[in-house]
């Protein structure tokens, strides 16, 4: 059978080809007694039962998954063999789905093959981060060390995503209510308004005509008007499927005067914590930064990270390949080039996610004292011209009598 890989050498150096073995485990046991890592390995000619039964399932929830990995920690401390503290894992699993992907694993590690490459298997249910760091344990002897360093990871970089959502939800929340009343006031406050106001036969306001030409507009059309936000939606989101688009979609939303702030900082902070978590677990920096540039959300960090890793392997110096792109901040790449020169890259790759992760909760906190009255004034201020526009003819009526 033949099998294409893509692997990393102890001193970061990416080879790709297909290699040719009686079974995926025995390829994989002749890579590790040449002291390769394997980033991946696919095979070629036939469908991958594991990648298709699992392509379109659900991944487990992050609560659900860092219990389980806190749970696989304790149980190796403890002296249990990995084959025994997945067989009580999975039987204590609710989720079925999830339950389904550890009896898998559970299978093809009692059948020989190794914890890293059993999850793998599983398609993209799981992060690339979390193989690489299974895979550095194993190698180093230390997987139960590597566990709890991933569980930290994950819960830093969830919780930092979930404040970032939970300071979005209330504005959110507050122009939705606006945009809602604003609706309701247009199509069905201001119709009744215009029949009262047609039989009157008096000359309108020019504020009043145009509000009442704007909802005879959009009653009149609305089916028109929401078929064409639908297509515009479609045509949209299929452009944005090509290739490089999201990309450029992503490097947009960092030019963005307070989200892209935001947006670059948490890219940064995920950035730095993803090295720090795989160097941390014995991968080499090339292998990191290859395995760091699938996991950064944005798409435009992903495809600098790419470029870098390559410039990396070539000899450069990592801080003088952030230097040379505008899209890491200037504190960021100043320690890098302070861990680079003393040795201690880990550390201050975790100083930068933590300094990074303040200036968010920082920047957070002050968007929501500011934000909140801003959208309240902004809202009062357009219903209140909405109200004022619609009774100005009564005002006038009524100075007239």
């Amino acid at each position: 059978m033949k099998f294409r890989c893509r692997l990393g050498t102890a001193s970061g150096v990416i080879q790709e080809g297909v290699y040719v073995a009686d079974t995926e485990a025995k390829l994989r046991s002749q890579f590790e007694e040449q002291g390769l890592f394997v980033l991946s390995l696919k095979r070629r000619g036939q469908f991958s039962i594991g990648a298709l039964k699992y392509r379109y399932s659900k991944r487990p929830s992050t609560r659900e998954f860092i219990v389980f990995n806190q749970e696989l920690a304790a149980l190796l401390r403890a002296g249990m063999p990995v084959v025994q503290s997945l067989d009580i894992l999975r039987q204590r699993v609710d989720n079925p789905r999830f339950k389904t992907i550890l009896d898998d694993v559970y299978e093809n590690v009692r059948s020989g093959s190794s914890l890293s490459e059993s999850f793998e298997n599983q398609g993209n249910v799981f992060p690339g981060v979390y193989i690489a760091s299974l895979m550095a344990g194993e190698k180093s002897g230390g997987l139960e060390e590597v566990l709890r360093r991933y569980v930290a990871y994950t819960k830093i970089i969830d919780g930092v995503r979930r404040k970032t959502i939970s300071a979005l939800i209330y504005p959110m929340v507050l122009f939705a209510l606006s945009i809602f009343v604003v609706a309701v006031i247009v199509l069905r406050v201001v119709p009744e308004f215009s029949s009262f106001y047609d039989g009157m036969g008096a000359s309108l306001p020019v504020a009043t005509q145009a509000l009442l030409v704007l909802s005879s507009v959009i009653s009149d059309y609305f089916g028109v008007l929401l078929s064409l936000c639908v297509f515009t939606g479609l045509v949209a989101w299929v452009w944005l499927r090509g290739s490089g688009r999201r990309a450029w979609l992503d490097q947009c939303l960092l030019k963005l005067p307070f989200i892209g702030d935001v947006a670059t900082k948490f890219s940064t902070s995920q950035l730095a914590r993803t090295l720090s978590t795989l160097l941390g677990g014995g991968i080499p920096l090339v292998s990191a930064l290859d395995v760091a540039s699938r996991a950064v959300a944005n798409r435009h960090f992903s495809q600098e990270l790419t470029e870098i890793c390559q410039e990396v392997r070539e000899g450069q110096a990592l801080s003088i390949c952030m230097r040379q792109r505008t899209a890491f901040p200037a504190v960021a790449i100043k320690m890098v080039e302070v861990g680079e020169s003393t040795g201690a890259l880990q550390d201050m790759l975790n100083n930068v996610a933590d300094f990074f992760d303040e200036e968010i909760e920082t920047t957070l906190t002050r968007f929501m004292a500011l934000i909140e009255p801003v959208l309240l004034l902004v809202m009062g201020v357009v219903i209140a011209g909405l109200l004022i526009s619609l009774y100005l003819p009564l005002f006038q009526l009524g100075a007239i009598v």
